[in-house]
């Protein structure tokens, strides 16, 4: 590289370090602090997990038991050292996911290709989810990047592992369950099959050697709303949460299950045109924003699943079919999605924006749900392991918007 490209990405990357630095210090690590507490508890004290909470607050683990033997090392290592590995863990993994999704857009770039990755890493880390995710100490970009990685270089390629990473992601948090319905939806029985095999093997597993806190978690944890926060919170960006936020009370249920049915049905159609066309990418990216959807609570940290669809939008908008739609609607939602304009609405309702403002990440996903752009070609959608530095596959025609 020249002089002038090490200075770009050494900027870069002091621009992203200095962004997860500010995050960190916001919110201290919280959940990762929530883990290392509950699984000493369990572990080194021999407490039930489900009972401990985090001094002066209602929060406790809300994961299934093999979540916690996945986090068994926190109980045992000082707890400077779990935030290294936590913090390392989310680069790391938001690496591999960028270069996965923006292969192309890196190999059609008139910069190096270390030089134009290393800039769209630093600009993920900066995106609002993912530093989010950094200063929380969370985990939703690595299950981002198993799950990614199982549906572009295992279903995709007909692996006969293809579909472990989804089980095993779904056994550790329940929200990535919704990729066992795109692969049903879709038709991909023996990876829908892998994926149950996968995630119901753990599970007994954790049972088997667990039984208290597993019959804890499916009877009595996993529905108490009360320990995953209030609905309403702005935080919340899903459409239980925008519908928490409206004057409904008597009737939010029921709208809330009529707005799921609708957006499932409409999902199923579009994600349906996509595995017709092959475009696994595009499958992958339309379910994570079905899932941020449709989950009764989406934190802001977790809408990290938004990635694969702005990506896929700018990768439109900057290929040589210029689709200015679409660039407009990806570069809206980073910028938008990025610059914390919503907690403007933290403190309350500020009309008449307010059922805008507080709900910017509802509004962005249903609209990248609705015209975020699909490809025809297998080739095209399905990235390399080593995608740089390699021929870009010919662009092909849109599909079904």
């Amino acid at each position: 590289m020249t002089r002038r490209a090490w200075i770009f990405a050494a900027l870069a990357a002091l621009v992203s370090a200095g962004v997860l630095w500010w995050s960190a210090e916001l919110h201290f690590f919280f959940d990762s602090r929530v883990y290392s507490g509950a699984v000493r508890y369990w572990f080194r004290d021999d407490g039930m997990v489900y009972d401990w909470l985090e001094d002066g607050t209602p929060y406790g683990f809300t994961y299934p038991p093999f979540a916690g033997l996945v986090m068994v090392p926190m109980a045992y290592l000082p707890f400077g050292l779990v935030l290294v590995i936590a913090g390392a863990a989310t680069v790391a993994s938001t690496a591999f996911v960028t270069w996965w999704l923006a292969g192309p857009i890196i190999r059609r770039s008139r910069w190096t290709p270390w030089l134009a990755g290393s800039i769209a890493v630093a600009l993920a880390l900066c995106f609002e989810p993912v530093r989010e995710t950094f200063g929380f100490g969370q985990v939703n970009t690595v299950l981002l990047a198993v799950v990614a990685g199982d549906v572009l270089f295992g279903v995709a390629r007909g692996r006969k592992w293809g579909g472990v990473g989804i089980g095993l992601a779904t056994a550790v948090k329940l929200t990535p369950g919704v990729f066992i319905l795109y692969l049903l939806v879709t038709g991909r029985w023996r990876a829908a099959g892998t994926s149950i095999a996968a995630a119901t093997a753990v599970t007994l597993v954790a049972a088997g050697l667990f039984p208290d806190e597993s019959r804890e978690f499916w009877t009595a944890a996993l529905w108490d709303t009360n320990r995953v926060g209030n609905l309403e919170y702005l935080s919340n960006q899903s459409l239980r949460g925008l519908l928490a936020r409206l004057p409904l009370d008597t009737v939010e249920a029921r709208v809330w299950l009529v707005c799921v049915l609708a957006t499932l049905a409409f999902w199923a159609w579009r994600v349906r045109a996509a595995a017709r066309a092959g475009d696994y990418l595009g499958g992958l990216a339309l379910t994570g924003l079905l899932g941020c959807l449709i989950s009764p609570v989406t934190w802001v940290h977790h809408c990290v699943w938004l990635l694969p669809a702005i990506v896929r939008c700018l990768d439109a908008g900057l290929s040589a079919r210029r689709d200015r739609r679409s660039l407009w609607l990806g570069g809206a939602a980073y910028v938008v999605l990025t610059s914390r304009l919503t907690w403007a609405w933290e403190s309350g309702p500020r009309p008449p924006l307010a059922i805008i403002g507080s709900n910017l990440y509802v509004w962005f996903s249903l609209a990248l749900l609705i015209w975020m752009p699909l490809r025809a070609s297998p080739a095209a959608e399905v990235p390399d392991a080593e995608p740089i530095g390699k021929a870009e596959s010919p662009d092909v025609s849109r599909v079904a918007t």
